[in-house]
């Protein structure tokens, strides 16, 4: 139903707004060092389970869903492809963020998840990650370097896109199953209260 510019959103559905942003070239950045303690480190080959953990752990406030809906097989067909390179920072060695480029369209860098978890948000990491991510992308043959987030992410997300080097291109509407609602995908109605339920 239309009402003076407003559309009604189904009960049980999450609807957001998605920012797609570009980089054409490779931004001239300041290199910023890690904390002490804290190490980042390539993830070559990752397990399905610790994939999944950090996927979780890193997204789960935000409402992460896509890639706990694939099946094993489509799961391990996107992070074993050698075009899809994963990064993560560890504390004490635990792994606590989420670093993934995909090159699998020739001449393209996707950001497609870039996170952290509680552990290291607020503990002055996002640049020097983001800076990884920058260098890594423009490293190979590419003119285009990607990424989208929306309404649902953190509140300095787009931001932090922004001044990393992104720019803002386009917006689209996307309405997607709430998983609160029916405990899918592992999602509790206590994941992202800051996100009203409707049902």
């Amino acid at each position: 139903m239309l009402t003076d510019g407003y559309h009604d959103v189904p009960a049980g559905r999450l609807a957001m707004v998605v920012t797609h942003l570009e980089m054409h070239a490779k931004p001239a950045i300041t290199q910023v060092c890690l904390p002490d303690g804290i190490t980042l480190r390539t993830v070559p080959s990752p397990t399905l389970d610790w994939y999944r953990d950090i996927y979780r752990r890193v997204g789960a406030d935000w409402l992460w869903f896509s890639r706990l809906e694939l099946s094993d097989a489509d799961l391990a067909a996107i992070i074993h492809d050698p075009k899809v390179r994963i990064f993560t920072l560890s504390v004490d060695g635990q792994d606590e963020a989420l670093l993934e480029l995909d090159f699998r369209q020739d001449g393209t860098c996707e950001l497609a998840f870039f996170g952290l978890t509680d552990a290291l948000i607020g503990k002055g990491v996002g640049r020097s990650f983001m800076t990884h991510a920058i260098d890594v992308a423009w490293a190979a043959p590419i003119t285009l370097f990607y990424v989208h987030t929306c309404t649902l992410d953190s509140p300095q997300a787009l931001s932090f896109y922004r001044r990393s080097g992104f720019t803002p291109m386009r917006q689209q509407i996307e309405i997607a199953p709430d998983n609160r609602i029916k405990g899918t995908a592992g999602f509790t109605r206590n994941h992202a209260p800051h996100v009203p339920i409707f049902d």
